[in-house]
């Protein structure tokens, strides 16, 4: 069974960072590209971040400049590093395959205020 877990939010300021870590166990890992995914409330899931096998990344257009995504195959880990946080990127933030595959994990809430 696949299980994803993320951690690392939590509450900051606008201009502040947080490094977010996601833990999968997909024995697929190392070959399947993976996303980084966020839900704010009242909105649908959206990517925004996606790094392939080969460590090509992508990014949506409203955190590009500002989030790194970067993977660890040896430790079946994801990470998103974000930077410059402001309000409009709070949301549960959740890790996935992409495209996305079986249940997603909790996810970890990121509150910026203002």
């Amino acid at each position: 069974q696949v299980q994803f877990v993320e951690s690392g939010g939590g509450l900051v300021q606008s201009g502040g960072s947080l490094r977010l870590t996601c833990a999968a166990s997909l024995s697929s890992f190392g070959i399947v590209a993976m996303g980084w995914y966020r839900q704010a409330p009242g909105k649908q899931r959206e990517l925004v971040a996606r790094i392939t096998r080969g460590d090509i990344t992508y990014y949506s257009d409203s955190v590009k400049g500002r989030f790194t995504i970067s993977r660890d195959n040896a430790k079946n880990t994801v990470y998103l590093q974000m930077n410059n946080l402001g309000p409009e990127d709070t949301a549960v933030y959740y890790c996935n395959s992409v495209p996305s595959w079986g249940s997603w994990g909790q996810g970890t809430q990121v509150t910026v205020s203002s």
